[in-house]
């Protein structure tokens, strides 16, 4: 028939705009969600409105929940079931305080005639997204490619004997480049 049926489990819309991207570090979480039914790719979207996107300590992407600040953000757009939203949780630490998943419209990219959808996107925590917007000098990017990846640093090869957030009061709190 040519019509490829969709999980009926995954229900929950997520924009993903950093590492897990395809072809960045974090994807392999998303294709084990893929390979298990738990999430499926619906394509390359763009925010309905302009949000800050800026890299923190060890080239971590973050996007900041100030909505008229920044650029559109392109990135991508998965359906993941409540199992995957777990795993996304906890990958992004919105226990602990990393970031927050909260609503986001976007388009597809491209087709911005069409109408927006709604979904969640896991935006920096509230806690120090205003300082991370200062450091770094109120200035963002619209996608996070190669280039603004380059020096990103995997979680086991950061040094642990300090927690992600305080990595972050760190960079926050050091000069700009």
């Amino acid at each position: 028939m040519g019509v490829e049926l969709e999980n009926s489990n995954c229900t929950n819309l997520v924009f993903t705009y950093g590492t897990l991207k395809r072809g960045f570090a974090n994807h392999v979480l998303l294709q084990d969600l893929m390979r298990t039914g738990d999430a499926v790719f619906k394509g390359t979207y763009r925010t309905l409105q302009k949000y800050p996107l800026v890299c923190g300590p060890y080239r971590v992407p973050f996007l900041l929940n100030m909505a008229g600040s920044g650029l559109r953000v392109t990135g991508e757009l998965y359906a993941v079931s409540a199992r995957g939203l777990d795993r996304l949780d906890e990958l992004e630490g919105t226990s602990r305080g990393h970031y927050e998943r909260r609503p986001i419209h976007l388009t597809p990219a491209g087709e911005e005639e069409l109408l927006p959808c709604a979904a969640q996107a896991y935006y920096a925590h509230k806690s120090y997204e205003e300082e991370m917007w200062k450091r770094n000098g109120r200035k963002g990017f619209g996608v996070y490619s190669e280039k603004e990846a380059k020096g990103y640093v995997k979680r086991k090869d950061r040094p642990q004997n300090l927690s992600f957030l305080d990595h972050i009061r760190i960079f926050i709190s050091s000069p700009s480049d």
